[in-house]
């Protein structure tokens, strides 16, 4: 297979055991399933799917140098996500977490046709579901890893925050010491590390994004105590899930319905807020290669390292939210 991906171009593909993975019904759903969930969905984020990420951070560990083990673990890494992706988190009150696919990795992959085609190829599928295992893929934070990286990656040119060429040398700065994931000079560390800041700030954790998806989730709560979405929903894709809360007659829920969308703003509010939440903050400190060394950005810049723990602390809490206006479109 000769796949053409955005940020890692034409890549040629021969792994029979990669081939039939990617071309199974569980990855294959995954195409229906927005990196973004609702906000996708609606044109306000990236429209890029779950499998374009998963196969984007297999080729991203390939390129590293990744054993096949690491590039299967890679492409299968996100296998469990929900329709709608983090917004499920939201619904099960995991938003600092996030890891409600996590959770339902083995359970859903037991079901799946993904352990029939390792068994094929002399693998237990098990031996897939331990991320930690696989140090180039995963990594606890603020480090990088392939899938943190991926998903940064893909969301810039969308978001304004960088063009082709700079994501193109974002990666060529990217080398491997130690099994681990580095880059190879401090000016780039430096710039990864605060544009990932700042798409955090524009996207993963802006204000706006957080409270539509939970209006998004208020409304699956409310259809799934009323029947109206059953669990088997929320393990199908975006456009299956939303079709179910578009046609729901319920007031309550179609008042929700109608408040998702683009023209919908959001206000602080501690007097009388729609709903508090949290949220998860996302940031980097990427290890510097430097001669034989290997340090982080923070241990070299100083003010790199006072600024990310500023945004750190300054986003992390209970926000009260309120809807302030909202122009409502066709649902």
């Amino acid at each position: 297979m000769h796949y053409n991906d955005s940020i890692y171009g034409e890549v040629e593909i021969q792994e029979p055991v990669l081939l039939e993975l990617m071309a199974s019904n569980a990855m294959q759903r995954l195409k229906g399933v927005s990196q973004h969930g609702i906000t996708a969905l609606i044109g306000i984020t990236p429209p890029f799917s779950r499998f374009d990420h998963s196969v984007g951070t297999m080729l991203l560990v390939r390129r590293l140098g990744a054993s096949l083990d690491e590039q299967i673990a890679a492409l299968l890494h996100d296998i469990s996500h929900t329709a709608f992706s983090h917004v499920i988190d939201f619904v099960f009150s995991d938003q600092n977490g996030q890891s409600y696919h996590e959770e339902k990795k083995e359970e859903f992959v037991a079901g799946s046709d993904i352990p029939k085609i390792l068994r094929k190829f002399d693998r237990n599928w098990r031996e897939f579901m331990d991320e930690e295992k696989f140090k180039l893929l995963e990594q606890e934070s603020p480090a990088l890893c392939a899938d943190r990286l991926d998903y940064f990656l893909r969301d810039l040119e969308f978001l304004g925050l960088a063009n082709c060429d700079e994501i193109h040398a974002a990666v060529e700065s990217l080398e491997v010491r130690n099994g681990k994931i580095v880059v190879n000079h401090p000016d780039a560390a430096r710039w990864m590390a605060y544009t990932f800041i700042e798409t955090d700030r524009a996207s993963w954790s802006s204000f706006r994004e957080v409270g539509l998806y939970q209006l998004t989730a208020e409304a699956i709560k409310l259809a799934s105590k009323l029947g109206v979405v059953k669990e088997n929903d929320i393990w199908t894709t975006d456009d299956v899930l939303w079709g179910k809360l578009r046609s729901a007659e319920h007031p309550d829920i179609k008042h929700y319905v109608s408040l998702i969308t683009p023209g919908t703003r959001f206000t602080w509010d501690d007097e009388n807020p729609m709903f508090r939440v949290a949220t998860k903050i996302r940031s980097i400190d990427p290890p510097v290669s430097i001669g034989d060394n290997v340090k982080p950005l923070s241990h070299i810049d100083t003010a790199f390292g006072r600024y990310r723990q500023a945004y750190m602390s300054d986003k992390k809490g209970i926000w009260s939210m309120g809807v302030v206006n909202a122009f409502k479109s066709e649902v």
